[in-house]
């Protein structure tokens, strides 16, 4: 052997061993990932938890000993005032955090017989463990509950999981389309699942719906995590829900008891992880509830019983309408071999925003269109007489999912010009926007007036409702290539300055100040391809100018940014607009770095007393331009943003 060949080949050893220990590296975590219980065990683990359940009751009444609720009260009314020719039912719009969680819990006290609960997550956190504490007590009280998570967000604890299956003869828990047969997957089981079983993987539960005793519910877009009830002290999701008492909750019964009997719907010790535990420990003994704010807890748990505060902030708000449906894409969805053939609630947004003659309102978190959504609106638009577009949406600053912002940016030409939108963009410290503020335990200094700076700064401007010198050291790490494969992809960006931040997260729609629409569509190609989402009609006008009252307040100056076109480049415009369009028609490598459109601020005057549209002529005097990203901190997401606009494409289908 020559001295030159023995390095060679001892190179050649190394790297296949290497090879080796790694081909023996994956089969054994894609053996411990597919790693199954048998029927037998199955059944045996399902049994353990049956036999440990409790029936020890805390009330003998035949009303479960339910409190009194003006919530449930305004049920009983519209369904005694209802025919099948007039329906009765009555409505809350529920934008506040503390609200929507204070209605809850009164909703769920006031249940005589039955409570399902409908989520997409479900975290662990302060409002998720008091929600599930007031559930616990409603079975103990004998009211038979049902809770139906999506496996993908479900609760994190495997031990709380079992725990929860062994509880109570009147509290049944199911995770939805548990991939792998587990509660829980790691990474690397997500990534072995998304190689071997991509449309399961992304077949997900998106419906949110909370229905009392078949009478009163509220569904939206609210999860079941701080975030969505104003009780984080960093970011606050702005969103709604909707309450709505009548014979409308028939339907959402119905509903509901197709996703519950559904084969993917699944107790958690029949599945391989919660199984095992129940099979090798028994039922372990659920953790005691420990809140990060215990005061907060306490006092929310007291609003709940506190009859005239309830009234006062919610029943006093309620709204007498008529005819309201409840559309859904049920289970079936996911059955069909097209699932936008089947996508019930696509469908029928699709054909109220088409039926438009004035004005759209409509308001999503993320603006990535599905095809046939672009090619409606672009049919819409086309029309001798098209109706006003009005989009409330994310800006970068103040997105939990930057990926899909970038995507959205990416078609701002198109949506501007083809489409005609009036594009709004929500602002992370906005100055009017319906939170509690005192609710989130976040730092909040004193209000000082300040004057608006002429050009984007990293000093506290007026657009902040925390009007704060402090900034927060952005972590460099956070934001580096490798975080997108983590979790973190879909976090919000660092900013320029510190605060508890907003990201808009309602999903709503208005038509002609006419019909009102609350949901969990994202009017996205996920929810059209793979969710199951659903929707709240309501066919009255004076219902359809609250909402839409709703909508333009997070449309305000003091909310957002306008999106308009920027100013024309002195020479060669049409060329350098030529190929900015072919660029964004490129499907992978768009690479052009001028964007048509960028964000304005309203700058009032003599002039310009009040706020006007984009497309209105004297919009360049009463708007100055603020950048692509206002508020974010460029060094560090500016890149990553181009970069996914340029090669992010393909990902439009499952963001």
């Amino acid at each position: 052997m020559s001295s030159k060949g023995a390095p060679r080949e001892l190179r050649r050893g190394r790297f296949s061993r290497a090879a080796l220990r790694l081909s023996i590296a994956a089969a054994i975590l894609l053996l411990a990932a597919c790693a199954t219980l048998s029927p037998q065990q199955a059944d045996q683990a399902y049994a353990i938890a049956a036999a440990a359940r409790s029936d020890a009751s805390t009330c003998d009444a035949l009303d479960a000993c339910a409190q009194p609720s003006p919530l449930r009260q305004m049920a009983d009314k519209a369904l005694q005032e209802s025919t099948p020719q007039q329906p009765r039912h009555y409505t809350v719009i529920l934008d506040r955090g503390t609200d929507a969680l204070l209605a809850r819990i009164n909703l769920i006290r006031s249940a005589t017989s039955s409570i399902d609960l409908q989520t997409y997550i479900y975290q662990d956190d302060d409002a998720g463990r008091l929600v599930l504490q007031e559930l616990l007590d409603a079975a103990r009280r004998g009211v038979r509950v049902r809770v139906l998570m999506d496996q993908l967000s479900a609760l994190q604890s495997v031990e709380s999981l079992a725990a929860l299956s062994g509880m109570h003869r009147n509290f049944h828990l199911k995770l939805y389309n548990p991939v792998m047969r587990r509660a829980r997957i790691t990474y690397p089981q997500y990534a072995i699942a998304a190689a071997c079983c991509w449309r399961q993987l992304n077949q997900r539960m998106h419906t949110k719906l909370l229905l009392i005793d078949d009478a009163v519910a509220i569904t939206g877009g609210r999860n079941y995590q701080d975030d969505y009830f104003d009780w984080s002290d960093t970011y606050n999701f702005r969103d709604r829900d909707l309450l709505v008492a009548g014979p409308v909750a028939h339907a959402m019964a119905e509903d509901f008891r197709l996703f519950w009997d559904d084969r993917r719907a699944v107790p958690p010790s029949r599945l391989v992880d919660v199984g095992r535990l129940l099979l090798s420990r028994g039922v372990p003994a659920l953790a005691p509830a420990e809140y990060r704010r215990p005061e907060r807890a306490a006092s929310m748990r007291d609003d709940a019983g506190d009859v005239l505060l309830v009234f006062e902030r919610l029943a006093s708000e309620a709204r007498e309408v008529g005819k309201v449906e409840y559309v859904s894409d049920g289970p079936g969805k996911h059955e069909a071999e097209t699932p936008s053939e089947f996508a019930a609630a696509s469908q029928s947004l699709g054909g109220l925003i088409a039926s438009a003659d004035r004005e759209v309102m409509l308001q999503t978190p993320y603006l990535v269109l599905s095809r046939p959504a672009q090619a409606m609106f672009e049919r819409l638009h086309d029309r001798p007489d098209a109706p006003r577009v009005v989009v409330s949406t994310n800006s970068l600053a103040a997105t939990d999912a930057f990926i899909a912002y970038a995507l959205s940016y990416k078609y701002k030409r198109r949506y501007l010009r083809d489409f005609g939108f009036n594009i709004y963009e929500y602002k992370p410290f906005p100055e009017d926007a319906p939170i509690d503020l005192q609710a989130t335990g976040a730092f909040l200094p004193e209000f000082v007036d300040a004057p608006l700076p002429p050009a984007p700064s990293t000093r506290p401007d007026r657009s902040s409702v925390l009007r704060s010198a402090r900034y927060r050291k952005p972590l460099a790490a956070e934001y580096g290539a490798t975080r997108h494969l983590r979790r973190q992809s879909n976090e919000p960006v660092p900013l320029r300055r510190a605060g508890v931040r907003m990201g808009m997260h309602a999903k709503s729609l208005v038509i002609d100040r006419r019909i009102g629409v609350v949901g969990t569509h994202n009017f996205d190609p996920r929810g059209d391809n793979y969710n199951t989402e659903s929707a709240v009609i309501v066919h009255d006008a004076a219902f359809a100018r609250e909402l839409a009252a709703s909508i333009r307040r997070d449309i305000s100056p003091a909310n957002s940014w306008v999106i308009a076109p920027r100013d024309k480049p002195p020479v060669l415009s049409g060329l350098e607009y030529s190929i900015g369009k072919i660029s964004e028609w490129l499907p992978v490598f768009d690479l052009w770095p001028m964007r048509y459109a960028t964000s304005y601020e309203f700058v009032p005057g003599e002039d310009c007393p009040r706020p006007i549209p984009p497309d209105d002529p004297g919009f360049r005097q009463c708007y100055r331009p603020v950048g692509d990203f206002p508020e974010v901190n460029l060094a560090l997401k500016g890149l990553p943003t181009r970069l996914f606009t340029a090669f992010g494409a393909g990902l439009a289908p499952i963001l």
